[in-house]
């Protein structure tokens, strides 16, 4: 349950509109309105950031679902406030809450540069491409004050090392020189997600990401640059944006995407009820459809973390959704697989002094 609501106070450009406690809280809080003015509330909700100086950067998984097993991600906690998104529950972890605190408290790492050139020199490291922005959007708007990516960019050019990189923020464009060159070695690859064309509706459902106009743009500048481009159509939900499966692809190809991908909508642990208040919010005429349709390709459940379901659903809506996502990516002409990134030039940058190679 989340915690009740004053009807009079209205949060402005965030998704969660609450602050309920993390599963691992042993107390709860609620708000009750008390007549003073909510200007007071209003001025909490300013991002804070806090500094974070850990020991690696980088984090290893074994997940049979993830077609990496490295990634790196600068920040904690995500300014674009998407309300669907899956790694809310993870500020759980640092004792916050996964609903505001997720898109308003961000944790930095500002060292992740040093970090990550530390950990490439060890003699036991092997290189496989490393993915960026699986967990938060490493282009989230904190990201255009505090420039971590750069650094991130110019390690992995100078060691050779291949990188991958889902997003949604607009200023991957800042970068877009290092993106370009890691690209023409054969080193790079950019995700952009798109969730709907809906202007109106993105503006509620993804309240600080950048618009579904803008996320165009920046797949046609990023292929006019030479760095191949996947469309993610994610999270499709049902009744909601599940319709504009074929018109996503087709402006993403349009706009120079060269693959694309499908994931139906996820709502695990503390996303669930935060999904529904939203709904509820935004959406109250369809809430119950939408929910009985989730549940419907979950198993009957908000969600189904099993390994081989959660990315794809179950039931004949979600073979539905797969099919004609299938269908619209091969009459689009989109290729079925992404670019094979070089490994094979993988070494420490030249130091001054060095004796260049002749070839």
């Amino acid at each position: 349950m989340l915690p009740p609501r004053d009807p009079d106070q209205r949060i402005k450009a965030r998704g969660a509109d609450t602050r309920p406690a993390g599963r691992y809280e042993q107390q709860v809080r609620t708000r009750e309105a008390d007549d003073w003015d909510i200007a007071e509330d209003q001025s909490l909700l300013r991002t804070e950031v806090t500094v974070e100086r850990p020991r690696s950067i980088i984090t290893r998984n074994t997940s049979p679902d993830i077609s990496f097993d490295r990634s790196i991600n600068p920040y904690r906690g995500c300014e674009h406030g998407c309300i669907y998104c899956y790694a809310r529950p993870t500020h759980a972890w640092l004792g916050l809450s996964p609903g505001l605190d997720f898109e308003t408290r961000i944790t930095a790492k500002p060292d992740a540069a040093d970090l990550l050139a530390r950990e490439l020199a060890r003699p036991s490291y092997r290189p496989a491409p490393i993915a960026l922005g699986t967990n938060t959007d490493p282009y989230q708007p904190v990201e255009k004050r505090l420039a971590i990516m750069p650094g991130i960019l110019r390690v992995l050019r100078d060691w050779n090392h291949p990188v991958t990189l889902v997003t949604r923020g607009q200023t991957v464009l800042r970068d877009l020189d290092l993106w370009a060159e890691l690209a023409a070695r054969d080193q790079a690859s950019v995700g952009v997600s798109i969730t709907t064309l809906d202007a109106d509706l993105a503006r509620t459902l993804e309240p600080r990401a950048p618009a579904p106009a803008t996320r165009l743009r920046m797949i046609r500048d990023l292929s006019r640059a030479g760095v191949p481009v996947r469309v993610m159509v994610a999270p499709v939900i049902p009744v909601l944006t599940e319709p504009e499966i074929e018109a996503i692809l087709t402006a993403a190809r349009e706009a120079g995407a060269t693959t694309a991908t499908m994931i139906p909508l996820r709502l695990p642990h503390e996303v669930a009820p935060l999904f529904r208040d939203w709904l509820e919010r935004h959406r109250p005429g369809m809430a119950a459809h939408v929910m009985n349709r989730v549940q419907d390709m979950r198993g009957g459940r908000d969600n189904d973390p099993r390994f081989g379901h959660r990315f794809r659903g179950e039931g004949l809506h979600a073979q539905l959704a797969q099919q004609r996502f299938r269908l619209a990516r091969t009459r689009l002409g989109y290729r079925t697989g992404g670019p094979a990134l070089d490994c094979s030039r993988f070494g420490p940058p030249p130091k001054a002094g060095d004796q260049l190679s002749l070839f």
